[in-house]
């Protein structure tokens, strides 16, 4: 931050390119070649002595890689370099317990993406009210959907610019994402009042003064299933439906073996296609939902939740076979749809472009004390949806979610928070100070 008032904020935009078929297909070409390039380098990565592992002799590897094998020359040098430092980025966060150890790509399951290391090569330009232009390395000139304002042409200098990008494909189409740094004006301290959150699957997300955000799609179905496909209309369910009989008839008739066919693959297309949508719209929610509590509250407490935990299956062993398997994989569905820790991301840095901070407090025992009196009962938490305090002298009922968030608030209150520390989360009882006043 400087003197003035400013601060350097980075950020990412992602619109959808306008590719011909030809240029797919160029596309897709970099997109394997940069996976390929990476399994070489794991693979190199496994044969060489620790000693011999430097980032000269992996340069020096890739380099000769590209002249011996002829289709990783598709891919620009820039790109190759990319994928060259994401690799040792990714050891270094594995050793940091960031991260887990990289492992080999494979075809179908890893996301295609190409980099685009330098800003300036882009070159974009604004040519309509909805389309942008800018040049992507042998692939020549692209359209791209233009969005959002970004810092090219008069408006482009040191301090804001565009300093790369990375081509990203779903099952909706190829996009590029921008990234961005841009010199802002540092928000005033936020004065807005303090609210805890308890995310769910009733009650997406629970706040504290009995509000609540929800996104108008139950959890369930009328039969009690979880309902996995609840971001699509009616419609898009019966396709689903359909697709997904004529995928699991296609692969019974296939036999041991056999490669796959591409009517089969051309269904699974189509079904990802739908995922896809369900999840964009989703993220939609996400985004506007996170932007509102962010402009309403000026601090915001949540739970420091271990979701890998909580999906873990029930299933047990062969000697001691688990309990209420179905109804554990029907919760473990609605809660990875939730998508919680994408939500304490968005709201993380959207609190602070807006002058507010975020808190994580410890989860344990928010769902089953009682807000009102303080003591945790056996059995007060009688459902999902409803708590009844079984404390003699307190009685309290109301919903369980909104219980749940005013204790996440009073944790914050007496002071209890998590400080992250050299890769892990300890507890820490601190005073809290009031936040500073706007001047």
């Amino acid at each position: 931050m400087s003197e003035l008032g400013l601060e350097k904020r980075q950020f990412g935009h992602r619109a959808r390119l306008a590719l011909p078929p030809a240029l797919i297909l160029k596309a897709d070409e970099q997109a394997h070649a940069a996976r390929t390039m990476w399994n070489c380098l794991h693979a190199w990565w496994q044969m060489m002595p620790k000693d011999k592992r430097t980032l000269a002799n992996a340069d020096a590897a890739i380099r000769q890689a590209r002249k011996d094998i002829g289709f990783l020359a598709v891919l620009p040098a820039q790109a190759a370099q990319a994928v060259l430092k994401t690799y040792f980025r990714a050891w270094v966060n594995c050793w940091d317990g960031r991260a887990d150890a990289p492992n080999f790509k494979g075809r179908f399951r890893s996301v295609m993406s190409v980099d685009i290391p330098q800003g300036r090569d882009l070159q974009i330009k604004r040519v309509h009210g909805r389309w942008g232009m800018g040049n992507i390395p042998k692939l020549g000139r692209v359209r791209f959907r233009w969005t959002k304002d970004l810092p090219v042409g008069k408006h482009a200098d040191t301090d804001n610019r565009i300093t790369g990008a990375r081509l990203v494909k779903d099952h909706l189409g190829w996009h590029i994402a921008f990234r961005v740094t841009t010199m802002e004006t540092t928000p005033a301290p936020h004065q807005g009042p303090e609210v805890g959150i308890d995310a769910g699957v009733n009650l997406p997300l629970a706040l504290s003064d009995s509000n609540h955000f929800d996104h108008g799609r139950a959890p369930r179905l009328p039969d009690g299933r979880a309902d996995r496909d609840k971001w699509l209309n009616a419609d898009e369910k019966a396709k689903l439906l359909r697709l997904e009989r004529r995928a699991a008839q296609r692969k019974a008739h296939r036999k041991p073996g056999e490669r796959t066919s591409r009517r089969l693959h051309h269904t699974y297309d189509q079904i990802r296609g739908l995922r896809a949508k369900a999840t964009r719209r989703h993220q939609d929610w996400q985004h506007k939902t996170t932007t509102t509590l962010a402009q309403q509250y000026g601090t915001v407490v949540v739970e420091a939740l271990t979701i890998t935990n909580m999906v873990k299956s029930a299933r047990g062993t062969v000697e001691e076979p688990g309990k209420n398997v179905k109804q554990k994989s029907g919760l473990n569905r609605s809660i990875a749809q939730e998508a919680w820790g994408r939500t304490v991301t968005m709201l993380t840095y959207k609190t602070a472009r807006y002058g507010g901070t975020l808190h994580k407090v410890p989860a344990p025992g928010t769902s089953q004390r009682c807000s009102a009196c303080g003591f945790t009962t056996p059995g007060s938490r009688e459902d999902q949806a409803t708590f009844v305090c079984k404390n003699t002298g307190c009685g309290w009922s109301g919903n369980a979610d909104w219980n749940a968030a005013r204790n996440i608030l009073h944790l914050y209150r007496t002071g209890l928070v998590l400080v992250p520390a050299a890769g892990r989360a300890v507890v820490r009882r601190a005073r809290r100070v009031k936040p500073p006043t706007a001047r």
